[in-house]
């Protein structure tokens, strides 16, 4: 299994949140842009108004893990950032429905391979 490559600064994630590329589930909401290169590089983002640290840590932990499971079946080249949908509870997160969330989003942006 191949490292993830994760977005870190605002200017990054500011330049895929620009596009018009957004793709929506039940509780997540991607955003893609391409990036021109071999890989694709993974950003997440939680409101704080979602929750505390911890809880808004556990869902970036279960999104990670879902997209590392996924990850090989994907297009390469591009920049892809989840974002919590803050009308979702945080309390709700388990990782099956996630997992179904993003798959879901996932085939109607046509990324996988």
């Amino acid at each position: 299994m191949k490292k993830t490559k994760m977005l870190k600064k605002n200017y990054e994630f500011k330049k895929v949140l620009n596009r018009k590329n957004c793709y929506y589930g039940k509780y997540i909401a991607i955003f893609i842009r391409e990036n021109n290169k071999n890989t694709n590089f993974l950003g997440i983002a939680i409101s704080s108004k979602s929750g505390k640290a911890v809880q808004r840590n556990y869902v970036k932990r279960i999104i990670r893990e879902n997209y590392k499971e996924i990850e090989e079946h994907l297009k390469t080249g591009y920049d892809i950032v989840f974002i919590w949908k803050k009308n979702q509870e945080i309390k709700q997160a388990r990782y099956d429905l996630i997992e179904k969330d993003i798959k879901k989003v996932f085939k109607i942006s046509n990324l996988f391979l």
